[in-house]
């Protein structure tokens, strides 16, 4: 979980300890501006840090500055970001070299988790063109062209 919370830091993304007294949809987890909050006590998943932070990576550096407050759009995020942020997830387990299923945990991903890590693990990126049209990764055929490193290696590991 440290080296979790390390580059989460070192990307720009701060990992906060805090009480969360409401609901939150993943267990001791809930996103603020440029921020994850963490509730240790109820946090059930460490994994599930680097999917939330995915949702503010995936996200425009003004919407990410919006995350949890009222100003936020009501249907962030959305189901082009949520797979982004799946995806982004994806990458920064690879880069962390940690177990892919540290992330893809057999209670989330609404029972999907095998299915993803198949998929991922197969080179069949769902929602690679979103990662790249957001100017963070490229594909193979781009890599090749441009003389970079393709996916799971991130050009940038926030959106601008």
């Amino acid at each position: 979980m440290e080296k979790t919370i390390r580059f989460l830091e070192e990307i720009g993304i701060s990992v906060v300890a805090k009480n969360l007294e409401e609901e939150t949809f993943l267990p001791g987890l809930a996103l603020g501006p440029g921020t994850v909050y963490v509730d240790y006590k109820k946090l059930k998943y460490p994994g599930d840090m680097l999917h939330e932070a995915g949702h503010l990576a995936v996200t425009t550096s003004a919407e990410r500055n919006r995350a949890g407050t009222t100003e936020m759009a009501a249907d962030w995020p959305t189901q082009g970001e949520e797979i982004a942020a799946m995806l982004w997830s994806f990458a920064a387990a690879k880069h962390l070299d940690l177990p892919i299923e540290f992330v893809f945990h057999p209670d989330g991903y609404k029972n999907n988790s095998d299915w993803l890590i198949s998929n991922f693990n197969g080179e069949n990126y769902i929602g690679l063109p979103l990662l790249e049209w957001a100017g963070l990764t490229f594909g193979k055929e781009r890599a090749l062209k441009e003389g970079k490193e393709a996916f799971p290696v991130m050009a940038k590991w926030l959106r601008d």
